[in-house]
């Protein structure tokens, strides 16, 4: 194994895991803490549901994690976050930098959420989404992480207790050797991590060429991009051409959606207003019984018939903040999530071998539900979200995944999804 990486939920090992198939790294992704041995790979993902807990169990999982991957020969560790920086102030992305920093005796790391392909720059320490502030985008709407601040220097010196400084754009676009120069002076100064900016896909590559020796690289998955041509220029890493293949699967499709981001809000409405079968789940229904995960999944399987179908929670910030004042930020979302995963876990057990699932917490819930602790990096459906490729506990069915991030994907992503794996949408 060349990288580790710990990856902060489901949809973002994913995103990762496809950046470093793209460059033709062979690579698994585990979800949850690994046990026993891992897979031989190039690259092992550790897909972990860390993001929005309590910081101090972010912090053990993430250690338990880094120690498995460095027993299985990592030779750098990689912790995976959102490319909109998703956290608050008390954690997890700060306190977990600092407690694999230690674990890995490194006295300095990079932080860099930027992925260029979706919209996602970093100019001056501020993250920007297309053409506005992180502050200023959807997310600061985000009902668990809202994001009010672009400046990413300040969110993460409020997390953290290591000294955050800045390495600017006008030294990355002079390239790697300047980018170790720079790094070398922030560590002069007593700085333990530095914020990147990146504005495209040549400033990941820089990042990649001068980080690739460093013991923790944090970043979202863009740096991804970045790591392996340089592992191939030390000798570390022979590219495979065959890295993305997946085997075919047979049975029907769905999408269960619980994301309530811009993007996929947009998703859901494509699909509908295009003549796409979907159930909708009503939280505040569901809580006083006018509405249950038996009855919902039932509505699903018979649409089944029909083609595929969409079971989606997707809401608008009014609802969701509507549903929130009566169950709480905590119980709307922990209700939510176990009726989708049980309505997925029943769409899966009447026949579905092609499933997307949209929202990072959903996907933890839904890979959980499922049973699944391991799955095959297939192709990009877009950049960030690829197809995966999984078997079922029990008889070891084989089953296509695709684990999308909320804010990922075009207006017409469930359906360009499916018709990619060969399901009529």
């Amino acid at each position: 194994m060349i990288l580790g990486v710990i990856a902060d939920d489901f949809t973002g090992a994913t995103d990762v895991a496809s950046m470093l198939v793209r460059a033709g790294m062979r690579t698994v992704q585990v979800l949850g803490v690994p046990e026993g041995e891992l897979p031989r790979a190039d690259a092992v993902v550790v897909a972990l549901k860390s993001r929005t807990i309590a910081p101090l169990e972010a912090v053990a999982l993430s250690l338990r994690s880094c120690e498995a991957l460095r027993r299985a020969g990592a030779r750098q560790i990689y912790f995976k976050y959102c490319s909109t920086f998703d956290s608050t102030p008390q954690g997890n992305i700060g306190p977990v930098t600092d407690a694999l920093m230690q674990a890995l005796s490194a006295d300095f790391t990079i932080a860099c959420p930027a992925f260029p392909e979706n919209g996602r720059t970093v100019y001056q320490g501020h993250l920007f989404v297309g053409s506005q502030p992180l502050s200023e985008s959807g997310m600061r709407e985000h009902p668990l992480t809202p994001m009010t601040d672009a400046n990413l220097v300040r969110v993460l010196q409020a997390q953290t207790s290591r000294s955050v400084g800045l390495l600017p754009w006008p030294v990355v676009h002079r390239g790697a050797e300047a980018v170790r120069e720079a790094l070398h002076a922030l560590r002069l100064q007593g700085r333990q991590i530095a914020m990147a900016d990146a504005l495209d896909n040549q400033d990941l590559l820089t990042l990649g060429e001068a980080c690739a020796d460093l013991p923790l690289v944090t970043a979202g998955s863009g740096v991804a991009l970045g790591l392996p041509p340089a592992y191939v220029r030390r000798g570390w890493l022979q590219p495979d051409a065959a890295a993305a293949s997946l085997a075919p699967v047979h049975g029907s499709a769905a999408v269960v959606s619980g994301s309530c981001s811009v993007a996929t809000h947009a998703q859901v409405r494509h699909w509908i207003d295009s003549g796409g079968q979907a159930v909708q789940l009503d939280p505040l229904a569901l809580h006083d019984g006018r509405q249950g995960a038996n009855a919902l999944l039932d509505e699903a399987c018979t649409a089944l018939a029909n083609g595929p179908v969409l079971v989606y929670a997707t809401a608008t910030p009014a609802r969701v903040a509507e549903v929130q004042q009566v169950l709480g930020v905590e119980g709307a979302s922990a209700l939510t999530e176990a009726a989708l995963a049980r309505v997925a876990r029943g769409l899966v057990d009447a026949g579905v071998r092609r499933l997307v699932v949209a929202g990072g917490e959903t996907s933890g819930a839904v890979v959980q539900a499922l049973g699944i602790r391991r799955l095959c990096i297939g192709p990009s459906i877009c950049p960030g979200v690829p197809w995966t490729e999984a078997r079922l506990p029990g008889d070891g069915a084989v089953m296509h995944l695709a684990l999308k991030s909320g804010n990922f994907g075009s207006t017409a992503f469930f359906r360009e999804a499916l018709t990619m794996n060969g399901a009529a949408a």
